[in-house]
């Protein structure tokens, strides 16, 4: 087989593959130790999705043991974990409210086979055309509906069926308060004491499991008078997953595509995001196109088994990476974890307390919503203020798939107009030359402590991954990168946040970034956000003479790794 052919088959392979090559009795321990750190930690979220998404609690376990498995046995990342999220839980339970289980089983099922077609085809790189503040406008809409869909548990309201729009839902709980339960209230206000503050003191045991032991307890020992999953559902069935084929029978497909495409969009977007998490994480590198195609036979199986659907998980990835995680076997024992708690300890799960799982989602909506993002997003241009504006309000008002839609034509509409103002009919003067010799790179000597990388075209949404590859092994920088704006000829939210977190990813590898030449629109926007500040505005220079300057000073001012990742480039062989 030729090396080309060789290359070609291996980048279809799951990183399992790759893993088990040098597999070893210690990556094995670390992965084992990993696993089932995931899995206690996965165990209330996977039962609180599956009560918020309107389906029983055991279906958001049989998601993480089904798709969890699946994800990180046929996966493109090393370390993602899957199994069901916050994001799909305002779609889920519309999905349930107006079509049932087997009309969610179809769009789930569609949903993964849309991720597979995305995948085979090479559209996993497609996924990074959606525009920054569209993704935090309907991240941030969604974590305020999960955290309204569990007042009602929190408090131990007593209501008739609650809406699944946010504003009547809003008007049935108000209406409904004065039946709140100080029992119920008392349970998740310590739940939510405990997940916030117990990592601050050790990160060894998982406050969520903490909170559900001490609750559950004290709810069996004291008999507190509150509504349990027992209650509400019956318990949990112990055993393995049941295969059975969904019910087709009465389902219409047609009118479900719409909703499979935004769960299929969702998928592709955060399972992405999460494996980007990963790899800045872990050192490593995911395969995007693999990536989904496990998403989507993930998606397709997990009805089977009584599942809903599932993604990449951000939150359980980092705690994977964090505890000593090596290889996808790590995920695949956080799936086996929680089955073998459904095969032991299932009889138990009967007296968890809801308000202790509302609690723990509502430190979940919170950690998803990426609130510190809006000041950064209010700074901007008007236009991407509207965008986002658009986004939220929609996915809180209206619904997800209408949010997403014209959050994409609006980011559309902005990318026409922003290349348009790209364009300029100017005389070259004596002016213009004499401004133009301070750019001039031709005539620079550069010193081995500075490196220029130059970005040229706009760097709006969908380019901004080029940045990124570019800068993947900062090892290779010495001590001060400059980065050449001159010829780049717009920037946008996505594009800023792109050189936000290079900024930060040199920092904290000890080297410093300049931003040099910024035409008239880029340096506006740069001048007025958040990341003039991060950056240092003395590090914001006119042109490439001032950046040079600068790096003199920045390599005269450096000390320890700085100055040594210099000097060993001043010695290296050209």
């Amino acid at each position: 087989m030729s090396s080309a052919s060789a290359r070609s088959e291996s980048k279809w392979l799951p990183k399992l593959v790759s893993s088990l090559r040098d597999y070893s009795a210690q990556k094995f321990t670390q992965d084992l130790a990993a696993g089932v750190t995931v899995g206690l930690v996965a165990l209330p979220l996977a039962m609180a999705f599956g009560i918020s998404s309107g389906v029983a609690p055991q279906a958001g376990i049989y998601t993480a043991v089904v798709a969890g498995f699946l994800i990180s046995a046929l996966g493109g990342s090393t370390v993602q974990i899957g199994g069901p999220t916050g994001a799909f839980v305002v779609i889920v339970a519309g999905i349930v409210a107006k079509s049932g289980i087997a009309g969610l089983a179809v769009v789930t099922m569609m949903a993964g086979a849309m991720l597979v077609v995305m995948g085979a085809t090479g559209l996993g790189s497609a996924v990074r055309f959606i525009p920054r503040p569209v993704t935090i406008g309907f991240t941030n809409g969604i974590a305020l509906l999960i955290a309204s869909t569990e007042i009602k548990d929190f408090f131990g309201l007593t209501t008739p069926p609650v809406p699944s729009e946010f504003l009547p839902r809003l008007g049935v709980l108000a209406e409904n308060f004065a039946s709140a339960n100080g029992m119920a209230i008392a349970v998740g206000a310590f739940s939510l004491a405990v997940v916030i503050f117990l990592p601050r003191w050790t990160k060894k045991v998982p406050g969520s499991i903490v909170a559900l032991v001490i609750c559950t307890a004290a709810g069996v020992l004291f008999h507190l008078q509150i509504e349990t999953i027992g209650s509400k559902f019956g318990g949990l069935p112990s055993g393995f997953p049941h295969f059975a084929l969904p019910d087709l029978t009465h389902v219409k497909i047609t009118p479900l595509i719409p909703a499979a495409f935004t769960v299929a969009m969702l998928a592709a977007i955060e399972s992405l995001l999460s494996a980007v998490v990963a790899d800045s994480m872990s050192g490593d590198r995911h395969n995007s196109n693999v990536e989904l195609i496990a998403q989507g036979i993930a998606n397709i199986c997990s009805p089977m088994f009584g599942g809903i659907p599932a993604t990449g998980a951000i939150a359980r990835t980092a705690t994977n990476v964090r505890s000593g995680a090596k290889t996808p076997v790590a995920g695949m024992v956080h799936a086996l974890t929680l089955l073998l708690i459904l095969l032991v300890a299932a009889p138990v799960a009967k007296f968890i307390p809801l308000a202790t799982l509302a609690a723990v989602l509502f430190v979940v909506a919170y950690n998803m919503g990426e609130w510190r993002e809006i000041p950064v997003i209010l700074r901007l241009s008007k236009t991407d203020i509207s965008v986002w504006a658009a986004t939220f309000a929609l996915t809180v008002l209206a619904d997800l798939t209408v949010a997403v839609e014209v959050g994409m034509a609006l980011a559309a509409l902005l990318y026409i107009h922003r290349i348009s103002e790209t364009t300029s009919v100017t005389p070259v003067t004596e002016d213009y030359l004499r401004a133009g010799y301070a750019h001039v790179l031709q005539d620079k000597q550069l010193p081995p402590y500075v490196m220029i990388l130059r970005i040229h075209g706009p760097f709006l949404f969908g380019t901004t991954e080029k940045l990124a590859e570019a800068t993947r092994d900062l090892t290779k920088f010495p001590p001060v990168l400059a980065l050449r704006l001159r010829n780049m000829t717009a920037l946008d939210a996505t594009g800023l946040h792109a050189i936000a977190v290079l900024a930060k990813r040199l920092r904290q590898s000890g080297r410093t970034l300049l931003l040099c030449g910024a035409r008239d629109q880029p340096h506006q926007l740069i001048s007025e956000s958040i990341l003039a500040d991060e950056i240092g505005r003395e590090n914001i220079l006119p042109h490439v003479d001032a950046a040079l300057a600068r790096a003199k000073e920045v390599y005269e001012d450096f000390g320890g790794v700085g100055r040594e990742i210099a000097d060993d480039l001043s010695h290296a062989p050209v």
